[in-house]
């Protein structure tokens, strides 16, 4: 049963190419695909692999975006600067994570036709998929938040624009978006990369800078015991473990993975298939170097020199070139956190959208859509800003990864069982050792999460 039409909203297509009819898993058939303006418009070469794997690269940065968002900042300076090094096992085990479930995800969007708001819809009763929805929502909108504040941040620090009007001044991401997707999606992925390439540069410099230990790093990479005895430790953990894997980021990645042209066949499924994995893992490792610099170079910086409560980005900003000594230390780290904002809220905007289609099944024109997402994140924003300052956007920040944390596994556990589901994926349903892999990851991710949202209760309660 389809929505009924709506003012300002794009009429759905007909029921499109026989490939995506409804199987015995799936209850109706496919009428709309996924981000429509931009389906299947990035063509893909039949030359050589190499052409073929540069053809699929993209969709895998947009998503390791959401990997090194300004949310992830707090979280990495918090556990080097009290830990050092120690926490690096961390940020490795969240990312090998999110490349399993990134994978899943960009599986479910090429074998199915569907991305996983639209299997969701398809396959949860009304009112669950109503539920799934909201959460979502304050899920895009907690992150929108996040990500807003950081862009705020960057130009507070970098050009001392007040708090509010920095808020006020990223919702231009509006525009920038809707310019780029006219012009086609490969000149979105290609701003989203330079961007990431941007922050790596920026980070690189201030790890030569900050002369980190060489053996301590590669140590920091073994998890210990310690992290889990050690309750201030194990926090600080989870917490970067809750900023790391998005719920969003799924969502995004099962439905950008159609922008590419590929065969419906099985054939070019499996070869999509594996071509996305291998864009997923390749960009999921930038945000693993850039998440992991970001840590180092408070180790060694912060953590080394005493300084060991160094949590927030202002702080960190202030105290970096007259630790380091070298000139740029703090600018470089302001502008690696403004190419941060500014790209999450370029992926922020799209996967609200797709969200959006894929459950209620309308699709309302673009820029009324990112208009409703900016709305959302930035009017609380400039009411903290404008009533507290700088301390309660440091707070707001805060609250949007414990809302995060909450929704996460509402689209983990879904996409593990889609994925797992004979009947809905064929002959790419996961096997079995995949599938008890996923399902251990799911559980792990959500008992860490409820640990981590407990404790911040008991915090705020005392």
């Amino acid at each position: 049963m389809t929505s009924e039409p709506v003012r300002g909203a794009v009429e759905a297509p007909k029921p499109i190419d026989g490939n995506f009819h409804p199987t015995e898993g799936w209850n109706r058939a496919r009428l709309t695909p996924s981000l429509a303006e931009v389906y299947h418009s990035v063509p893909v070469s039949h030359r050589s692999k190499w052409r073929k794997m540069l053809a699929f690269a993209g969709p895998g940065y947009l998503v390791a975006v959401g990997y090194m968002d300004p949310g992830n900042w707090a979280t990495d300076l918090a556990g080097g600067s009290a830990f050092g090094y120690a926490l690096l096992s961390v940020i490795l085990m969240s990312n090998l994570m999110a490349v399993l479930l990134q994978g899943l995800a960009s599986k479910l969007g090429i074998v199915t036709g569907r991305d996983l708001a639209q299997a969701c819809r398809d396959h949860y009763s009304p009112l669950t998929s109503f539920v799934l929805w909201i959460l979502c929502e304050l899920a895009i909108a907690a992150c929108d938040l996040a990500e807003v504040i950081g862009s705020a941040i960057a130009l507070n620090l970098l050009f001392g624009i007040p708090m509010v009007w920095g808020i006020v001044i990223t919702a231009a991401d509006v525009m920038i978006v809707l310019m780029l997707q006219n012009k086609g999606f490969r000149w979105l992925e290609a701003v989203v990369i330079s961007l990431v390439l941007l922050i790596g540069v920026c980070f690189a410099f201030e790890i030569i800078a900050s002369h980190p230990a060489i053996g301590a790093v590669m140590a920091g990479f073994v998890p210990t015991t310690e992290i889990l005895l050690n309750r201030d430790m194990l926090y600080i953990g989870i917490g970067i473990l809750g900023a790391t894997v998005m719920p969003h980021n799924l969502y995004l990645h099962s439905s950008i993975v159609q922008t590419r042209q590929y065969d419906a066949s099985s054939a070019g499924k499996r070869e999509a298939v594996r071509y996305a994995f291998i864009d997923s893992t390749i960009a999921l490792s930038f945000a693993l170097f850039i998440n992991a610099a970001i840590l180092i170079v408070a180790a060694a910086t912060f953590h080394t020199s005493g300084n060991t409560e160094v949590a927030e980005i202002q702080d960190a900003y202030q105290l970096l070139t007259p630790l380091l000594g070298v000139a740029g230390a703090s600018t470089m780290f302001a502008v690696a956190l403004l190419a941060s904002g500014q790209n999450s809220t370029l992926t922020g905007t799209l996967a609200g959208q797709i969200v959006m289609e894929g459950f209620l099944n309308i699709r309302l024109r673009p820029w009324v859509r990112r208009l409703i997402t900016r709305s959302i994140a930035i009017v609380p924003a400039v009411i903290v800003a404008a009533i507290y300052g700088e301390s309660g956007t440091a707070q707001l920040l805060v609250f949007s990864q414990v809302i995060l944390s909450l929704q996460l596994s509402f689209a983990v556990f879904p996409l593990v069982g889609f994925t797992s589901d004979k009947k809905k994926m064929g002959e790419f349903v996961n096997p079995l050792w995949l599938s008890s892999l996923a399902y251990l990851v799911a559980f792990v991710i959500a008992s860490l999460n409820v640990w981590l949202l407990v404790q911040t209760a008991r915090a705020w309660l005392s």
